[in-house]
């Protein structure tokens, strides 16, 4: 059975980029011309999923908006129905953490295995690197009869406490490999392991019914990783799968990140990056002098 179905969690509030979302979803911050949800959503069209569930919350009404038509702009709909393409919408009753969020998509999901993928997170995959990670997740999780698979990729030491960290023997090159352990955001010190989850999953039903029996940690937050290591404990198997040569993943969750993937997408727009980068070298010429 092929997988063709997403989550694609919404609801988070934002703090770490406000004031810019005091009244505006995060994920609806505009990179050049158009929003981050648009930049995920876009993704998983080309890796072929046909119904669409993104779990919104409080204030995040301006989501559903965008992807509706807009008759008095005589804007059509971004997405639509005539491709195939079904989106639906549920709602938080309330931020409490990645893990919370996805279960919210239990009764959405097909036994096949489900994408996830977090919608305040850019992956942009050069043409020379086709397919994309969701179809090469969707591969892994297929071949090896996982119960999960992960994107991944090495990050720095100042960064593994901001990211779930996966644990496992690692072989040469990018070929997917099994995993022993996965941690949510652990002090650099406490783990050997810098290969940190990018925000990209292919979640099979033993995630789904592990999520069910998770309760919060200390933060009150329900962790995604905590249901994985679950599953990992009772002797399932998950797999990840590495970022490809020139792929690489955009964070949109704090206001350098955002600064930095506004920058690099315009300066490779196909139509103004040309000028953007004339002009941005004057100004570096200039600062310098």
């Amino acid at each position: 059975m092929a997988i063709t179905d997403a989550v694609v969690p919404v609801g988070g509030l934002g703090t770490r980029l406000l004031p810019a979302t005091r009244s505006q979803p995060k994920e609806m911050l505009p990179v050049v011309d158009k929003p981050v949800v648009q930049y995920v959503v876009e993704e998983l069209v080309r890796a072929g999923i046909a119904r669409l569930l993104l779990v919104t919350g409080r204030r995040k009404r301006a989501i559903e908006d965008h992807f509706d038509a807009d008759p008095e702009l005589d804007v059509e709909p971004l997405i639509d129905p005539r491709t195939g393409l079904q989106v639906f919408y549920t709602r938080q009753a309330r931020p409490a953490g990645l893990g919370d969020a996805v279960r919210y998509g239990q009764a959405f999901a097909s036994g096949a295995g489900t994408v996830v993928a977090l919608g305040d997170a850019i992956i942009d995959t050069p043409p020379a690197a086709a397919p994309g990670i969701v179809p090469r997740l969707i591969e892994a999780y297929e071949r090896n009869g996982a119960a999960a698979a992960l994107a991944v990729e090495e990050v720095p030491d100042e960064a593994v406490s901001r990211y779930g960290i996966a644990i496992g023997e690692r072989g040469p090159g990018r070929e997917p490999f099994a995993l022993e352990a996965v941690v949510e955001k652990p002090d650099p010190a406490a783990v050997a392991s810098r290969t940190a989850i990018m925000g990209r999953y292919v979640l099979g039903p033993a995630v789904f019914e592990a999520l069910r029996e998770t309760r919060p940690d200390q933060t009150g937050e329900v962790q995604l990783t905590s249901a994985l290591q679950s599953v990992l404990d009772a002797g399932g198997r998950l797999i990840a799968v590495p970022l490809g040569d020139g792929e690489r993943r955009h964070d949109v969750g704090s206001i350098e990140s955002y600064c930095a993937t506004f920058l690099e997408h315009a300066l490779v727009h196909p139509r103004l990056g040309p000028g953007l980068r004339a002009r941005a070298a004057r100004l570096l010429d200039e600062s310098q002098r």
